[in-house]
């Protein structure tokens, strides 16, 4: 037995973890490097494996940096099965086509511009297209629901736990038999933060022999949320006074939602105005709602007693829905006065971008960010204090209100990372990945009674 990893390798995207046991090669995420121009030529890289070779691939949620380059799987060789449960199907399904469709554009974009400066320049062609996105949809298998053990191969099962990340997000364990030993390998996946609104909280691990976690916020506690919806409706207040637009860049999946969750409540409560206008201005974020609302066995009990209840969740006064760029456009209209959630949460594509270069100048407005932003992102950029990004070319000040609010991280903070570790039992080995290098050391001195290991990337072990 064997396992060997190829991605989230003291950094935090591009999950990707080869595991071999009786001859069978086992995949859990194939994800995208996300950040600057390095990642863009890792994602082209080979995966340091035959993608042909592999016969399962389990895949633990729809997050891009842990889907993202299944298409480009499929399109070099893979002809294997895809287990995941029936919400990350539906979700990763809409984040690889919305990836195709943003490689197409992005390239069709150089093309031209390549062409105007008359550059004879070779344009890379996109990782994949929206076919061979669409083609990797026939690898998935029969949906699998949490805690129901599925036989794969010979001496070879798998048991998918409720990470309570984002909705259908699952810990993978799996248990292994080979010349008469037996392991249990348990790949957490990125594990959620208990006491968030809509989907349920991290169900407990099972004890394993080998622990395989993410430690994405490894070195720090999260505010808790209360404080943070109150920090969010305070930031949204003070800019709307100051007749400023209020910009939200979001991850299209659960974030969006649960930001939309939090204002239909601000505004029940009172605690925001009726008369604000919210844009949630991202055709895949506005897709996932409508997905949400299909899974609604993935909800807390609160999100469900809501939706049972005949209401929906993420439904409010003054909510548009802009699918079509014409709308997004239209939005720039509104100099105040406006709550605009766009995509992404990094500010590396998406409308956001366009927001930002219409609003980040502006003193009355403020960008207020609620999710992880990677090294090198633009959206770090701008919360490490720089005082102007490049935008499409151009160079624009940040003279806008900058809001970094932590309590609505999809992740464990480090104290919630150890709990889960510790119901894991007394692993023999514990890896370390999804986590910037100087954040996995720090948490790798907070274990005891386990080995720890922090690989590099394709590094192998014997298991």
């Amino acid at each position: 037995m064997q396992i060997e990893f190829h991605g989230a390798n003291k950094n935090v995207t591009g999950s990707c973890h080869l595991v071999r046991c009786n001859g069978t090669q086992l995949l859990v995420d194939c994800g995208m490097h996300q950040g600057g121009a390095d990642f863009e030529e890792e994602n082209r890289d080979d995966f340091g494996f035959d993608p042909a070779a592999i016969d399962y691939l389990l895949l633990t949620h729809a997050h891009l940096d842990h889907c993202g380059r299944i298409p480009l799987l499929v399109k070099r060789g893979f002809k294997g099965k895809i287990v995941s449960t029936p919400a990350t199907r539906e979700l990763a399904r809409l984040v690889m086509l919305d990836s195709a469709k943003l490689q197409e554009d992005d390239a069709e974009y150089r093309m031209k511009k390549a062409g105007r400066r008359g550059n004879r320049v070779e344009v890379p062609e996109p990782l994949y297209n929206i076919l061979d996105a669409l083609n990797s949809m026939d690898y998935f298998t029969d949906n699998t629901g949490y805690g129901k053990r599925l036989p794969l191969a010979d001496g070879i099962s798998v048991t998918l736990y409720d990470a309570g990340h984002i909705l259908g997000s699952a810990a993978i364990a799996l248990d292994l038999q080979e010349n008469g030993r037996g392991r249990r390998l348990l790949f957490s996946g990125d594990i959620g933060y208990s006491g968030r609104a809509i989907v349920r909280d991290p169900a407990p691990p099972p004890e394993a022999d080998i622990v395989i976690m993410e430690t994405t916020y490894g070195d720090r506690l999260h505010k808790e949320l209360k404080p943070s919806v109150e920090e969010l409706y305070e930031a949204i207040n003070s800019t709307l006074k100051r007749g400023g637009n209020v910009l939200i860049p979001s991850f299209a999946l659960e974030r969006a939602q649960e930001i939309l969750y939090h204002l239909r409540e601000g505004i029940e409560q009172g605690a925001l105005p009726q008369s604000m206008q919210v844009f949630l201005d991202s055709p895949m974020a506005i897709s996932a709602t409508q997905i949400f609302r299909r899974h609604p066995e993935c909800f807390d009990e609160e999100a469900f007693e809501i939706f049972r209840s005949g209401q929906d969740p993420f439904a409010l006064p003054g909510l548009r829905f802009t699918r079509e760029t014409a709308e997004s456009i239209a939005i720039n209209n509104f100099r105040g006065g406006a709550v605009i959630i766009a995509g992404s949460g990094m500010c590396t594509g998406g409308r956001i971008r366009h927001h930002l270069k219409q609003n980040l100048w502006r003193k009355e407005a403020s960008v207020v960010f609620v999710g992880f932003a990677a090294q090198g992102t633009p959206a770090r950029r701008i919360i490490d204090g720089e005082k102007s990004i490049k935008i499409f070319g151009e160079e624009i000040s940040v003279r806008a209100r900058i809001h970094t609010i932590g309590g609505f991280s999809a992740h464990a903070d480090q104290k919630e990372l150890l709990a889960w570790h510790r119901q894991t039992g007394r692993p023999a080995t514990t890896f370390l990945v999804h986590g910037e290098e100087k954040i996995i050391a720090k948490f790798a001195g907070l274990l005891s009674g386990t080995r720890v290991e922090m690989p590099d990337l394709h590094q192998v072990y014997d298991i």
